[in-house]
Parts: structure tokens; C-alpha cells; sequence
């Protein structure tokens, strides 16, 4: 019976996992290395890739600095009312129970051109929606827990004794946290960047609904390998489909050293 269940649980690996990737591999270079060079270095593909790390980038710092700050609020503001305080940590889990799609709209309601905020911005020469801000704002959304819950369960664990202490010592609000916090959290830290930067890469229903999804301005690699798919541009589609994989392989590497490192130290 063990070994049944051990044979299905390789299947399912097999059929949800390998195949498709060997499959997208296969397709990506069912034209050869000419074909599959040539699907990145098409000007749309180099466009959107680019894009894509801009919005990684943005979002990851936004998301490590705020996530940060929001998981110490949530932990160690006693003087935040209990009540406001489970609102606040409800609202984190927010992204989890949303579709990305409706956080999207929802961002476009709230932001668009149409809407009072947006026209405000657009007054002042700030595009919002179908431009890069709406994207990393929509990519921040989807994104913004992963940071908050690495952290938070840490912050938990350690307790407040060694801050307080410090504290009583005289030493500062930053050097507390630099000197007692900071050690205790570095790797949950690295955890969430790295979730934060395999997400953002991966990132599609709510990117599409705030970029409009045009060419060589606001496509990013997800959203350029939907539209090589609906042109029946499989080999393109699976080249740059195929990158952000590696990259995401790269990443689950990444996290296994840092799990490793932090197991010695």
C-alpha cells in the first residue's frame, strides 16, 4: 500500500509537473536554437523581459521595506486596539482570498482614467492603469503578503525581550533593530524576497487587466507568452515561457541553499 501511494505521488509529479516542462522545452526548440534565439531577441520579447525585471525590482524593494515594517506594526504595536489590529492582519491575507483578476479591476476602478483619483493623477502628467505604475502597483497587491508572513511568525517566535532590554540600554529605535531584530529576521527576510521575486515573475490575470497588454510598452514576458499563444506562436510562446521557468528553477535552488545556510549557522 506505502509503495502504491508512492507510485501515485510520482505520477502526479510526472503528469502536473515534468511533462509539461519537458513538454514547454520541447516546443521551445522545436525550431532549433536558431528558433528559440530567436523568439527572445524579437524586440517584443526583449521589451517585455525588461519590463518584467523593472517590475520585479520595484515591487521586491517596496514589498521587503513595507513588509517589513507592516509584520513589526502587527507584532510589536501593543498600542494598536486588538480589534483594529485582527482587521489590519485579515486585510494582509486579502490577495490569497481575491482573484489576481479582480485585484486588477479593482485597482482600475480605483485608479483608472475614469475614476476621480486617476483623472487627479493624470492632471498632474501621472498615468496610472495601462502604464508602469499601475503594473507594479497590481504585481504589489498580488504580492504584498508573502513578505508579512515570512517575517511575522519569526518576530513571534523570538519575542520582545532582547529589544526591550536593548532599549532599556539606552540604544536607539534603528540600532535596536539593526543589532537584535534585524539577525533574528535576516532569513525569513530572504524567503520572502525570494517568493516575492518567483511571484512577480510569474505574475499574468492582474498585470493583463491594469496594462492592457500593449506591445513594446506595457506587455510584460506572462503577458507576451498569452499572446503568442493566442496567435498560435507556440515556438515563441515556449522560448520566452521557458526563461521565466529557469528562472524560477534558479530561485527554488536559491531558497534550498539559503534553508541550508541557515541550518549551519
Amino acid at each position: 500500500m506505502r509503495n502504491l501511494w508512492i507510485g501515485l505521488t510520482y505520477l502526479i509529479f510526472f503528469l502536473l509537473i515534468a511533462a509539461p516542462l519537458g513538454k514547454m522545452t520541447m516546443s521551445a526548440f522545436s525550431q532549433g536554437f536558431g528558433g528559440f534565439w530567436d523568439a527572445l531577441a524579437r524586440p517584443e520579447a526583449l521589451h517585455a523581459l525588461m519590463m518584467t525585471g523593472f517590475v520585479v525590482i520595484v515591487v521586491t524593494v517596496f514589498n521587503t521595506l513595507f513588509g517589513i515594517m507592516l509584520a513589526l506594526y502587527l507584532v510589536r504595536a501593543n498600542w494598536i486596539h486588538p480589534r483594529l489590529k485582527g482587521l489590519l492582519n485579515s486585510i494582509v491575507d486579502l490577495p490569497y482570498a481575491v482573484s489576481p483578476v479582480i485585484g486588477g479591476l479593482m485597482i482600475v476602478l480605483l485608479l483608472g482614467p475614469d475614476s476621480a483619483l486617476g483623472a487627479l493623477f493624470e492632471n498632474m502628467g501621472i498615468k496610472i492603469v495601462y502604464a508602469f505604475p499601475g503594473m507594479a502597483i497590481a504585481t504589489l497587491f498580488v504580492t504584498f503578503p508573502l513578505m508579512v508572513r515570512e517575517v511575522m511568525p519569526v518576530l513571534q517566535e523570538i519575542g520582545s525581550q532582547q529589544e526591550e532590554a536593548a532599549s532599556t540600554l539606552g540604544a536607539y529605535g534603528w540600532t535596536t533593530f539593526w543589532k537584535v531584530t534585524w539577525p533574528s529576521i535576516r532569513w525569513a527576510v530572504i524567503y520572502g524576497v525570494i517568493l516575492t521575486v518567483a511571484r512577480s515573475l510569474g505574475e499574468f490575470g492582474a498585470v493583463l487587466v491594469v496594462s492592457g497588454n500593449i506591445m513594446n510598452k506595457t506587455q510584460t514576458a506572462t503577458t507576451l507568452v498569452y499572446q503568442d499563444v493566442e496567435n498560435f506562436n507556440v515556438t515563441a510562446a515556449g522560448g520566452v515561457a521557458l526563461v521565466l521557468a529557469a528562472f524560477s528553477v534558479g530561485l527554488l535552488l536559491l531558497m534550498e541553499w539559503t534553508k541550508r545556510r541557515k541550518e549551519v549557522h
